[in-house]
C-alpha cells in the first residue's frame, strides 16, 4: 500500500510538473539538487518534480524499510 501511494504521489507531482510548465509563461530552468540543470520546458519540469518528489520521499522510506527489516526486537 505504501508503494502504491508513493507511484501515485511521484506521478501525480510529475503531472503538476508538466501542467506548470504548459501553462505559466517565463519560468527559469530549475536545477535538480542544485547541480543538475533541466530544460524550462513542460517535460523538463514534469521530470524534475517526479525526480525532486522521488527523492524527498524515498530516502525517508527507504531508511525506514532497511531499520525495520534489521532492527532486532530483543535489541531494544
Amino acid at each position: 500500500m505504501v508503494g502504491i501511494l508513493y507511484a501515485a504521489l511521484v506521478a501525480v507531482t510529475s503531472v503538476a510538473g508538466f501542467l506548470v510548465g504548459v501553462f505559466v509563461d517565463g519560468l527559469r530552468a530549475p536545477r535538480f539538487l542544485f547541480l543538475v540543470p533541466f530544460p524550462p520546458t513542460p517535460l523538463g519540469f514534469a521530470a524534475y518534480g517526479a525526480l525532486t518528489i522521488a527523492l524527498v520521499l524515498g530516502v525517508p522510506l527507504a531508511l525506514v524499510v532497511y531499520v525495520s527489516r534489521n532492527l532486532d526486537d530483543e535489541a531494544v
